[in-house]
C-alpha cells in the first residue's frame, strides 16, 4: 500500500499572522491563571474591615492591610486593562503593538499580585504567630516569588532552554 501523506504535512505553513494569534491565546491562558488570584484575595481584603476582630489590629497592621489591599486593586485593574483595551479598540490594527502594551500590563499587574501576597502573607502571619514570624514568613513568599516568577524565567531565556 502507497505510503500516503497525512493531512498535516499537505498543509501549507501557517502564515505568521497565525503565530501571533498563538502568541495572542497565550497571553490570554496567562490572564485567566493570575486574574481569578488578583479577584480572591481582593475579595478576601475587601471584607476583612468588616469582620469584627479588625477594629482590634493594631495600626501598623491596618497600614499594612491598606498596602495589600491597594496592591490587589492595582493587580486587577492591570490584569484586566488588556481584556476592556481590547475589546474597546476591536478591531485591532496593530497587534503586534497591542501585545506589547498588553504584556507590559501584566507584567505590572503580576508585580502589584506579588507585593499584595507578601504583604497579605505578613497581614496573616503577623497576626497568628506575631510580627517577627509575619515578617519572616513574608520575606519567604517574596524570595519564592522573586526565584519562581522572575529570576527562573530569566535564568530558561539565558540559557536558551526555552
Amino acid at each position: 500500500m502507497p505510503n500516503i501523506p497525512s493531512p498535516r504535512s499537505v498543509e501549507p505553513a501557517a502564515p505568521p499572522e497565525a503565530h501571533d494569534d498563538g502568541d495572542f491565546s497565550d497571553m490570554l491562558s496567562e490572564q485567566r491563571i493570575l486574574l481569578p488570584g488578583a479577584q480572591m484575595l481582593t475579595a478576601f481584603l475587601i471584607i476583612l474591615p468588616f469582620n469584627g476582630g479588625f477594629r482590634h489590629i493594631v495600626h501598623f497592621e491596618k497600614l499594612v492591610f491598606l498596602a495589600t489591599f491597594i496592591c490587589a486593586l492595582v493587580s486587577l485593574l492591570l490584569l484586566s486593562a488588556p481584556a476592556i483595551q481590547h475589546r474597546l479598540i476591536r478591531p485591532l490594527v496593530d497587534r503586534a503593538a497591542f501585545k506589547h502594551i498588553a504584556s507590559k500590563f501584566i507584567v505590572a499587574g503580576a508585580v502589584a499580585l506579588a507585593f499584595a501576597f507578601t504583604l497579605a502573607t505578613n497581614l496573616v502571619i503577623s497576626e497568628v504567630f506575631g510580627t517577627v514570624a509575619g515578617g519572616v514568613a513574608s520575606g519567604l513568599i517574596a524570595l519564592v516569588i522573586l526565584v519562581l516568577w522572575w529570576m527562573l524565567p530569566m535564568y530558561l531565556q539565558r540559557a536558551a532552554r526555552f
